[in-house]
């Protein structure tokens, strides 16, 4: 299979005085898991028509392997679809469902035979074919799915939420499942998804949607690390905003006064271009705090605040947290139990490591570090 390169120039489509894509542009290379990331109506299933052929931009160019595709039809384009209901053929079995596009373009039986064996194998369904598609389970039909496009070669393979039928833990297997593949195939796959977690586990690099426009493409560590916007920092993730003004510079250290009564001055790095005297957002992942009842003199940021409630996660314990802010501060803390009844050496080594963990009242301390602040703009786009 070859692999395919996306590119998208200035592309605008408008349903009447609606714009659904508004003048994006990107670049996808060959190879790569690319998601489209985003909440419902933000576009980005529209982009995914668009690359194939099935919705025509009013203005804009799109290329694929460097060719324009402005009068390739959907069909001729190295393109194939998995969409959302995987729209599989009920009377058909599994071994004519995967068939099916090789038997438009009229290939020999045996060859067509061997082809879907080996599709079985790759999708880990030797044994199927003669199933119908009821008589699978949701993963199986997803799996059928993906078969029937990646049979036909394609360059590049679209996926309209292709898991967002299956329960969640299904969901988290087929995950795994799907990013293995496109390794195994490496071909292009063009994913879209409202689910944050999905897109961070599968891709090599995310274009973030809202209202048409791309806020953001990057990582999915620089995604989450360095957002470059308020949208994009509280939709990836959770994220606490402190508002304030920008007051001095020094390199790359900022300092914000709130906009609270009292005040507090906050150090974080400065890698914008932002005026003095400018409303910004600082932006703080739950993480990143540093949770106490003792003062860290070596920790320039702090709040001051009481515990509301406390959650047990398993791996982490996250507190809600009020301070002189009016809204809440979320804090996640990695949690080790320890269990108290081995009085051993394992036990004793733990205990070394045991964090405290506190409750509904207490009184504590968050303090960060500069660089785990995230300096924005007051917008959200």
């Amino acid at each position: 299979m070859s692999v395919g390169q996306i590119t998208l120039s200035s592309v605008t489509k408008k349903y009447g005085d609606t714009v659904a894509v508004d003048d994006v542009s990107l670049q996808i290379e060959g190879g790569e898991f690319f998601s489209l990331l985003g909440p419902s109506g933000c576009g980005k299933t529209t982009t995914l028509r668009i690359i194939g052929g099935f919705v025509h931009p009013n203005t804009g160019d799109v290329y694929i392997n460097n060719e324009l595709m402005h009068e390739t039809p959907p069909y001729r384009r190295p393109v194939n679809t998995v969409f959302q209901n995987y729209a599989l053929f009920p009377h058909k079995n599994v071994a004519q469902n995967i068939a099916f596009g090789l038997q438009m373009k009229k290939l020999p039986k045996d060859e067509i035979a061997n082809a879907v064996e080996r599709s079985l194998d790759l999708i880990q369904l030797s044994g199927y074919g003669e199933r119908k598609p009821n008589e699978l389970s949701g993963g199986e039909r997803q799996r059928v799915a993906l078969a029937r496009a990646l049979i036909n070669e394609p360059s590049i393979l679209l996926l309209d939420e292709p898991l967002s039928a299956l329960d969640q833990k299904l969901r988290k297997q087929m995950q795994l499942e799907l990013k293995a593949l496109q390794r195994k195939v490496g071909i292009t796959f063009v994913y879209v998804t409202h689910d944050q977690g999905e897109a961070m586990a599968l891709s090599d690099r995310i274009a973030v949607m809202n209202e048409g426009k791309i806020l953001q493409i990057g990582t999915p560590t620089e995604i989450y690390e360095i957002p470059q916007n308020r949208f994009v920092a509280d939709f990836i993730g959770t994220s606490n905003f402190l508002k304030g003004t920008l007051i001095s510079t020094d390199g790359d250290v900022a300092i914000v006064m709130s906009d609270t009564e009292p005040s507090f001055k906050f150090v974080c790095t400065y890698n914008t271009n932002f005026p003095m005297g400018k409303h910004v957002t600082i932006a703080v992942r739950p993480e990143r705090f540093v949770i106490s009842t003792e003062l860290n003199p070596d920790i320039p940021n702090c709040l001051h605040g009481t515990i509301q409630d406390e959650s047990y996660l398993g791996t982490t314990v996250q507190y809600t947290v009020q301070t002189d802010f009016p809204s809440p501060i979320i804090v996640n803390q990695q949690w080790r139990s320890v269990n108290h009844s081995q009085n051993n050496e394992v036990s004793e080594k733990t205990d070394k490591h045991h964090i405290q963990r506190y409750q509904q009242g207490d009184a504590v301390y968050l303090q960060w570090f500069p660089e785990n602040a995230i300096l924005l703009g007051t917008d959200t786009g």
